[in-house]
């Protein structure tokens, strides 16, 4: 698996157990652990990579103990510090990396809660730990962006020196994007100021301020919304494409009368309803198929009673089918002759299971040597071509 892949897991097994964790220990054991060993590829039970309770007495400071030293040519290169999970992570709980960090040779450290990992390094002053994370990466909302730069702090691919020189930009454009994030979601008066003097040649007045507030806010919204629905036609169907994202599952809606009677356009114009599920399915097997092509070749496009997914966008070159719009889940696969075999799963990262299958799907389409793996199961629904 790819760490996109490896992240994309461990993102599901946070999100289906962590309102059962209540410790620190437990907090670290399922989610932390996981992080160090699956996404970054250390063997969490070797001390040459890993050690636990790390100790490196400060000062007066005696018998401290930092989490996680992760070890990298026999030298300790980055420090961990855990807290529990749904914990508010805040600059006091870094106290302990702020001093071993200067008495050691890691130059990376990282403070989460199992969910969310912040990564600090020193930027503003050598061997002393800069008060702001220069990355952050939420396991809610696993931003692509970030993921190559963690590819750097694996093991396969430890890249230190590449690392720091990506960190300053990364800081910056990290907390832009935060700032941008919060202004849409509760404008400040400047950002409101900023943007209605813009627009409004009179002075801004506290009653102009007042009318415009709930204005900005209400355009903030409906653009990142227009912005996502744009992104969601083009990836479903083309920009006529019509596409309402629901939170729950749903059985599909009836089509909405054409104003035309040509019946490709009618059936353009139908309505269909994407599930989160849904989308998470598509994430699930793009991560797992980018292993083969770039995920920019990797399509969605959903139908009346099926999501399918598409290599470049072609019918003739499906990936899979998945059948969410029932209450019994089913995932389609297809043989070299593309004929359907779908299979019952019972949560959407069972999807995992038939890593090997997808991939060699793609790798059939695209000329590569398949990797041997498992045949799927007997289908227990009936299967057909494409």
């Amino acid at each position: 698996m790819d760490i996109a892949e490896r992240a994309q897991a461990l993102a599901l097994k946070i999100r289906k157990h962590k309102d059962g964790i209540e410790t620190e220990e437990a907090t670290k054991n399922a989610f932390v652990m996981p992080f160090i060993s699956t996404v970054l590829g250390y063997d969490v039970f070797n001390p040459a990579e890993v050690i636990p309770e790390f100790t490196a007495d400060v000062g007066t400071k005696r018998g401290e103990k930092i989490d996680y030293a992760i070890v990298h040519d026999g030298q300790v290169q980055v420090l961990v510090e855990a807290k529990k999970i749904n914990d508010p992570l805040r600059i006091e709980h870094a106290s302990q990396l702020f001093r071993y960090f200067a008495v050691t040779n890691a130059r990376i450290a990282i403070l989460t809660n199992g969910q969310v990992y912040e990564f600090y390094t020193d930027l503003d002053a050598p061997n002393r730990m800069d008060a702001k994370p220069f990355l952050v990466l939420d396991f809610a909302d696993i931003d692509d962006t970030l993921l190559p730069e963690l590819a750097k702090l694996t093991k396969e691919s430890f890249d230190l020196d590449s690392v720091i020189s990506a960190a300053g930009e990364l800081k910056y454009i990290g907390q832009l994007k935060r700032i941008l994030a919060a202004q849409f979601k509760e404008p400040e008066d400047d950002w409101v100021k900023f943007l209605t003097t813009r627009v409004y040649e009179g002075a801004f007045t506290q009653r102009v301020r007042e009318q415009f507030g709930p204005l900005v806010a209400k355009a903030s919204r409906q653009f990142l919304n227009e912005q996502v629905n744009d992104r969601l036609k083009n990836a479903l169907g083309g920009p006529d494409a019509y596409v309402s994202v629901s939170s729950g599952s749903s059985q599909p809606e009836q089509p909405q009368p054409a104003p035309s009677d040509d019946n490709a356009a009618s059936q353009e114009n139908e309505r269909v309803v994407t599930t989160e599920e849904e989308l998470e399915g598509y994430r699930i097997v793009r991560a797992i198929v980018c292993a083969e092509v770039p995920a920019s070749r990797v399509a969605a496009r959903d139908t009346q009673t099926y999501f399918g997914v598409l290599l470049d966008d072609n019918n003739r070159k499906p990936i899979a089918r998945l059948w969410f719009n029932r209450s019994k889940k089913y995932l389609g696969v297809f043989d070299e002759n593309k004929v359907e075999t779908r299979l019952p799963i019972s949560t959407v990262e069972d999807i995992y299971q038939h890593a090997d299958h997808l991939r060699n799907t793609v790798a059939r389409y695209v000329g590569r040597p398949q990797a041997a793996g498992p045949e799927p199961v007997a289908p227990s629904q009936p299967t057909g071509t494409w």
